[in-house]
């Protein structure tokens, strides 16, 4: 038997080892991005929410990309077309051979968001600055108050691969049992529970508390170290597996917006490389949805004392 545990053990170890390499493939870290600064065909794009983040300063040679405006639809509720994102993208430099590196404020939520939706439009070499602006400014790595233009770039996207996005249909086949599909609410637990209907300070809110019949509640907060990078692909497989998600169905996320869902999206689906859609209408779409199936375990009410 000996062996045979010698065996698995190396097996166990290579499978971990190559999860790190793949984890490299989506993953940039603060050091090696600032090495290769000046690499022509490298495109740095932030995805920040907090207004006035890019203008103050960023990383020498980025371009700002606005979540609410370049990359969603200004008129329906939708992610940006394929026509208007790559006019965005082209401005931005990027051609079909360039290597993008997405990062922003918030733990990279926006920035995960838009990885999501290049993933959607089956862009490639995207890859997050593992920690985004908030280790690149802790460890005093160069910012930039300077926008460069860009030559412009020459990429094409496909049409959006609608596999790769869940609805509001396929949380509704959940919550009533005619999925199989693993949940995961990534918000806080009184969120989860209903306690609150959001963060405090948003506007984005939804007139019912509480979360999907069946989602577990895994906050996205859990997956990070103090510094805002991933933890280990084994601590990760280990956190999601106690929830009960382990790569064995397919897994859904979904947050408020959408954007906090991404970047658990990020690590089930690029880090661990299960199979995994977000649910970008998320709680907003779905607390304000009439008939679909609710729980509530804080029995908060709209407009209750």
């Amino acid at each position: 038997m000996k062996p045979l545990r010698t065996l698995l053990l190396g097996l166990g170890l290579a499978l971990s080892s190559a999860a790190w390499a793949n984890a490299n493939e989506v993953l940039v870290s603060t050091d090696w991005l600032e090495k290769n600064l000046s690499d022509p065909k490298l495109r740095i794009l932030e995805v920040s929410v907090n207004p006035g983040q890019f203008e103050r300063g960023h990383i020498p040679g980025a371009s700002n990309l606005a979540w609410h405006t370049d990359l969603v639809d200004p008129v329906r509720r939708d992610i940006a077309s394929p026509a208007a994102l790559e006019q965005v993208l082209r401005k931005a430099g990027v051609s079909s051979d360039s290597t993008i590196v997405l990062y922003g404020d918030n733990n990279n939520w926006f920035a995960a968001w838009g990885a999501w939706v290049l993933d959607v439009y089956n862009v490639k070499n995207v890859k997050l600055l593992d920690g985004g602006r908030k280790k690149w400014e802790a460890e005093n790595r160069p910012l930039s108050p300077i926008a460069n233009a860009l030559p412009a770039g020459n990429i094409k996207l496909a049409a959006a691969n609608t596999a790769l996005r869940a609805r509001l249909a396929d949380v509704v086949a959940v919550a009533e049992k005619r999925s199989n599909a693993a949940l995961v609410d990534i918000r806080s637990a009184d969120e989860y529970s209903g306690k609150v209907f959001a963060p405090a300070g948003v506007q984005e809110l939804a007139v019912r508390a509480g979360h999907v019949p069946g989602a577990v509640n895994v906050p996205w907060g859990q997956a990070v170290a103090a510094d805002g990078t991933f933890k280990p692909v084994e601590e990760l497989r280990k956190l999601y597996a106690a929830a009960g998600v382990d790569g064995s169905k397919p897994v859904i996320t979904y947050c408020r917006i959408g954007e906090r869902s991404s970047h658990t999206w990020f690590a089930l689906k690029k880090l661990l490389g299960y199979e995994v859609r977000n649910y970008d209408g998320s709680w907003t779409e779905y607390g304000n949805t009439v008939g679909v199936p609710v729980n509530n375990p804080a029995g908060t009410v709209w407009g209750g004392k």
